[in-house]
């Protein structure tokens, strides 16, 4: 059995989970659920991020402590994946002992080999970033060129990482492509961070106390990106349980957003080497969510609530559209029209209408017996050839071509029946079942490509068709489904007027 290890970066909880980070999150669902589909072992693990200084900040500023504002903005995350269909096998969060254990024996492990030093820091530090910047990588008027706010000089006291030791070993490791980038072209961008040389970096923190503490010097904390790294190396039993580690590591594959690429594609490989493991295989590298053209972002007024849009429709609604409307790795422009617009062209008009139409033909005219799927013939190649190419864009991690191939099945079924008639056709014809084993059969196959998509649609489906599951990814001739009866739509259609 092949083994699926993915992650998403785990969310800073200083704010609620927003349509950009529900992105991610769908996005690593979808691919998980499709290893999962193939009969892959897939471990998909979530989080948040729990510890800095804003977080700091924030429980001074709502008269808390930093574990209780914690554990209440934590929680709003966990109810929104859940809410959301995210099928996480684990949920990291980083006050967790057994991640404070895995940050302390990791990084004594660096210590131990000789990459950590003591030092003197003066920087210029974004708080919303939690991140240090070069005078050369600010804005005008020494603005950060995420967030677009002021920087602040910081000086104190810290631990050194020897980051400057590893520019040729992650050269090399680029280059000849051990480690893995999707897209392809953010490679590229690494190499060009590479080939700037890189500068060790401060790990470790005196002016603040909310954090994972250093284990050989108990006045510092680590540096809240040092410890959130760390969350994917936790969940799989580093220190703890060898044969667990082993198991799932370094064959893992990280989905980050491209505004933190240089923490996971730079910092977190050199981290490993100097540990003496591995580096991860693939970094899987989204766009960005704009709005207008503009990011959308916790601290932006444009923000799509995620929650909002999946109560009114469906979180397959919502999940259909981000997954479809993008291309992994590009960014992307979203409106709520566009969304309603695409739920009913695509889910009400074109799937929901074709399984409501089949099973109703199906009880019409064959007493609600579920037709024999036909041998492939030239008549219906093209739809497996359509899941082949699908199948393919699945594994590629392009979910818009495999939604695309999908829905291609779905226009091409739609087009057997109208070119058949069933409708016009004596009950029992032969002709009539051959045409409505085939959509049958054709609707199972595309249900399978959209099953990463639309998960609590698919099930619906199924039972439509008299399918108890999903069965093979390929063209199954012969077998058949259950008895059928009439069903409520899948998608009702939504009105035009929304004003």
């Amino acid at each position: 059995m092949n083994r699926f290890y993915i992650t998403t970066p785990i969310f800073y909880v200083n704010g609620d989970p927003h349509l950009g980070t529900a992105y991610a999150a769908i996005n690593a669902d979808a691919f998980a659920r499709w290893h999962r589909l193939r009969g892959d072992q897939v471990l998909f693990v979530t989080g948040t991020d729990e510890h800095g200084l804003k977080i700091q900040q924030s429980a001074d500023e709502h008269g808390v402590s930093p574990q209780a504002w914690v554990d209440q903005t934590s929680a709003h995350f966990l109810g929104a994946w859940r809410e959301l269909e995210i099928s996480f096998d684990d949920f990291i969060r980083t006050t967790q002992e057994r991640h404070h254990r895995t940050v302390q024996q990791f990084l004594t492990a660096i210590y131990d080999n000789g990459f950590i030093e003591k030092g003197h820091y003066v920087g210029l530090y974004c708080v919303a970033c939690e991140a240090y910047y070069e005078e050369s990588e600010l804005l005008d008027g020494g603005r950060c060129p995420v967030h677009e706010r002021p920087v602040t000089e910081m000086s104190e006291e810290n631990y050194f990482f020897r980051l400057s030791a590893f520019t040729d070993r992650l050269i090399d490791l680029y280059e000849s492509g051990a480690i893995r980038v999707t897209p392809e072209f953010r490679a590229n961008e690494v190499l060009g961070f590479l080939r700037q040389g890189l500068k060790d970096i401060s790990i470790t923190r005196t002016s603040i106390s909310w954090g994972v503490q250093v284990p050989w010097d108990a006045n510092h904390v680590f540096y809240v990106w040092y410890d959130a790294l760390i969350n994917y190396l936790t969940a799989i039993g580093y220190g703890d349980d060898q044969e667990r580690f082993l198991r799932w590591w370094p064959a893992v594959h990280h989905l980050l957003g491209k505004d933190i690429i240089r923490f996971h594609a730079i910092w977190w490989p050199a981290m490993c080497l100097a540990a003496g493991i591995d580096p991860p295989s693939e970094l899987l590298v989204t766009g960005w969510l704009l709005v207008d053209g503009a990011k959308m972002s916790k601290s932006s007024s444009n923000q799509i609530d995620p929650l909002a849009v999946a109560r009114e429709l469906s979180s397959d609604a919502l999940r259909y559209y981000l997954l479809s409307s993008t291309s992994f790795g590009s960014d992307g422009d979203v409106s709520l029209d566009r969304l309603r617009a695409t739920y009913n062209a695509d889910l009400a008009n074109d799937l929901g209408n074709l399984v409501s139409r089949t099973a109703a033909l199906i009880v019409q005219k064959l007493g609600g017996e579920a037709p024999s799927v036909p041998e492939l013939d030239d008549r219906v190649q093209s739809l497996a050839d359509l899941m082949a190419q699908g199948t393919q864009a699945w594994s590629e991690f392009r979910p818009n071509a495999a939604l695309s191939a999908a829905m291609e099945m779905v226009r091409f079924s739609n087009s057997l029946l109208e070119q058949t008639e069933p409708w016009r056709r004596p009950s029992g014809d032969a002709d009539t079942a051959w045409c409505l084993g085939a959509v049958t059969e054709g609707i199972r196959l595309a249900s399978a490509l959209l099953s990463p998509a639309i998960p609590q649609a698919t099930g619906g489906i199924l039972h439509r068709l008299g399918f108890e599951n999903m069965g093979e990814l390929e063209w199954h001739a012969g077998h058949r489904g259950q008895l059928l009866h009439r069903s409520e739509p899948l998608f009702p259609r939504l009105a035009r007027d929304r004003s």
